[in-house]
């Protein structure tokens, strides 16, 4: 039987600067220390990078991203989603914020998205208001969401999905330590993010609770994890132990972690893919200056695929791409090679290997239990 195959991606942020080259830009003001429009981050990317021609069509930020997509012929497409979609002006005070005009929804269909994430630090970047609007508009487009609801009943519900040879299940966690706000936690009737405000035994519990209620059998369990800081390559000890008790004790067939910057290292852990960060897929971040040394201008699409009988990693593809002109490219070789180092580097400890396969891709090596 063939396994089952998904995209899985980092932070996705179309909102600020890609809202405004995209159709139908949204108000641009913003209220950050240094910027109040976000028209400025277009003009800063341009400085750098040279002019973005715009209005741009829907597909364009995805770029080459496009061809791997329909290559790889993923069974499901999930994103994390870091934008509200919305026209709230109800701006947060927390000095960032990103929004999407929902006028430029069709950017997600251009890359046949099936769900979104919205468990992380940005989707209430526009108060409460915006999140219902975002839940609203991404739901008459036909997208399922995990993560965030209405309630805190609905930000805890799983997506589900029918894939071929059995159902995936989909549940969505933001902690503090990405930089959501604890008061941004769902209540009994107060919309909200699916928060976890530590990862404790009772945690663990609550989460395998959660999982297990009316689950099908061979019904893939994934776990998306908003987690830890933006910059930096080490994984925290607490932050392994959790993923490992999720699959030990809750039954989780992939940890899907996000929020740092660029690509963390992949630990394989009794035949099951943990992710601990995938770093930024799309963002209006050219230009800003502070953190070359990390390389986040490259980005990787994520491609495990997994057994539909029992979960396990059958493989991990990985397609390294270079952000320009808030455009996904091919990453050159040798920037590709660079990517391969860092990730083998950060290899330490987690048994698992990353090679060119000749192709242009990233492949995972693991080894046998651990």
């Amino acid at each position: 039987m063939a396994g089952v195959t998904l995209w899985l991606t980092g932070d996705v942020m179309t909102g600020r600067g890609i809202d405004q080259i995209l159709p139908h830009p949204g108000d641009p003001r913003i209220f950050e220390s240094c910027m109040t429009s976000a028209i400025d981050y277009v003009r800063l990317a341009e400085r750098v990078t040279g002019p973005i021609p715009h209005p741009v069509d829907f597909a364009y930020v995805w770029g080459d991203a496009l061809a791997w997509l329909e290559r790889q012929a993923p069974d499901l497409r999930l994103i994390n989603l870091e934008t509200s979609v919305t026209t709230s002006d109800d701006a947060e005070p927390k000095g960032i914020q990103y929004r999407m005009h929902p006028a430029n929804l069709p950017v997600l269909a251009a890359a046949g998205v099936d769900a979104c994430v919205l468990a992380n630090n940005h989707v209430l970047d526009w108060g409460r208001r915006g999140l219902c609007e975002t839940l609203e508009v991404l739901g008459e487009a036909g997208y399922a969401t995990a993560g965030a609801g209405l309630d805190r009943h609905q930000a805890r519900v799983p997506a589900r999905f029918e894939v071929p040879g059995g159902r995936v299940r989909l549940l969505a966690f933001g902690l503090p330590s990405s930089g959501v706000p604890r008061d941004w936690a769902a209540g009994d009737a107060r919309p909200g993010v699916n928060v976890l405000t530590d990862l404790s035994t009772a945690t663990v519990s609550t989460i395998a609770a959660d999982v297990a209620r009316g689950r099908e059998p061979r019904e893939l369990a994934l776990v998306s994890l908003h987690w830890g800081g933006n910059w930096g390559y080490a994984i925290p000890a607490e932050h392994r132990e959790f993923a490992h008790r999720l699959i030990d004790e809750a039954g989780v067939d992939l940890v899907w972690g996000h929020s740092s910057h660029h690509p963390l290292g992949i630990e394989v852990y009794r035949g099951r893919l943990i992710l601990y960060g995938c770093g930024d897929l799309i963002n209006d971040y050219e230009g800003i200056a502070g953190h070359e040394a990390f390389r986040d201008d490259l980005a990787l699409l994520y491609f495990p695929t997994l057994c539909p009988t029992d979960g396990r990693l059958e493989r991990l593809v990985m397609v390294p791409l270079r952000r320009r002109h808030f455009r996904l490219d091919r990453a050159p070789r040798d920037e590709a090679d660079w990517l391969c180092r860092r990730l083998n580097r950060e290899r330490r400890g987690l048994g698992t290997r990353v090679r060119h396969d000749g192709h242009d891709r990233l492949v995972l090596e693991w080894q046998g239990e651990r």
